[in-house]
């Protein structure tokens, strides 16, 4: 059984992970916008190139650590299912950021930490305190106040960053409740078959209903080959390391942590694409690294508070 000291010391590297991971993900998504926007390539291409050279990059590195047992999940169903609960959430993502801004994109998408804490409570018996529930209800508030999403500006494509958020909270859930069954590795091996034949079959399907958002295409250059590689390679090593973050942290402590996306996406939407943060963004981006720092002081005190009574005790 660990010790009060070792939960302590792997909810805080846990936090560290996930809050340097949550820092890189936006990249992966600047990267998708880009190749829509300036290279004509559809969301759904963008996709499955997305987790085709996840698989591709990470397969060779997993195949050199664990040999053919990388393939031998004890869970594959669940696994697989992860993997097609990525591709579907990373669709419409990408189909979003193709046509709003990346800010606006994750003001939408925050709903998913507070899903995700709420599946955490009802299914894997987590407790979840008062303050704990507040500082992600004021995160959250925070990310709607970088932005304030129009259904009269955005129609219902305000509705895909939604649904991407119902499905990766899903996603993240399966992360933690697949729990130690698999290696990290595995997992990632198997969440990158089920993305890429998910998104096979869908963009077969979607070119097959003439949407343009499944028109399929190759890289016009060199460089658009490039960024696509390094998409995949995001996706497969920083997904590794939000997987291992899950063995170290609970839900609930982790889940305020993906509000430091918004941080990236914000900076990346200003270099990028000139969508320059107005005061009231500053504002909300502010309120969401309060709460994150507020969830560590909490945990960091509660912990003490912990080691405390266990050393008062007989």
């Amino acid at each position: 059984m660990a010790s009060v000291s070792d939960t302590y010391s792997g909810n805080l590297q846990g936090m560290a992970l996930m809050a340097g991971c949550m820092l890189l993900l936006p990249g992966m998504d600047a990267i998708a916008k880009y190749m829509a926007n300036m290279q004509g390539m559809s969301p759904g291409q963008v996709t499955f190139y997305r987790f085709f050279f996840q698989l591709a990059c990470t397969l060779p590195f997993l195949m050199l650590l664990q040999g053919r047992n990388a393939f031998r999940a004890k869970r594959p169903f669940l696994n697989l299912l992860r993997g097609a609960l990525h591709g579907a959430a990373s669709l419409c993502f990408f189909a979003a950021v193709k046509y709003m801004p990346l800010a606006d994109v994750f003001a939408i998408y925050f709903v998913e930490p507070f899903i995700l804490t709420a599946l955490s409570a009802l299914f894997l018996g987590e407790t979840v305190g008062w303050r704990r529930w507040l500082a992600i209800l004021v995160g959250f508030g925070g990310a709607m106040i970088v932005i304030q999403p129009s259904w009269e500006v955005f129609g219902t494509t305000a509705l895909l960053p939604v649904l991407c958020a119902f499905l990766f909270a899903l996603y993240m859930f399966l992360n933690r409740a697949i729990g130690n069954a698999d290696s990290p590795m595995t997992m990632q091996i198997m969440s990158g078959v089920g993305g890429t034949v998910f998104m096979g079959a869908a963009m077969l399907l979607g070119h097959a209903a003439d949407s343009p958002d499944f028109t399929p295409s190759l890289p016009i250059n060199t460089l658009g080959f490039a960024l696509l590689v390094l998409l995949g390679v995001l996706s497969g090593y920083l997904h590794l390391l939000v997987v291992k973050a899950f063995r170290m942290a609970p839900l609930s402590v982790l889940a305020p942590f993906q509000y430091f996306e918004i941080i990236a996406a914000t900076v990346l939407g200003y270099s990028l694409f000139g969508d320059f943060p107005t005061p009231s963004k500053w504002l909300g981006i502010g309120i969401i690294v309060g709460s994150g720092l507020f969830i560590l002081w909490r945990e960091h005190k509660r912990n003490r508070n912990m080691s405390g009574n266990a050393i008062a005790s007989p």
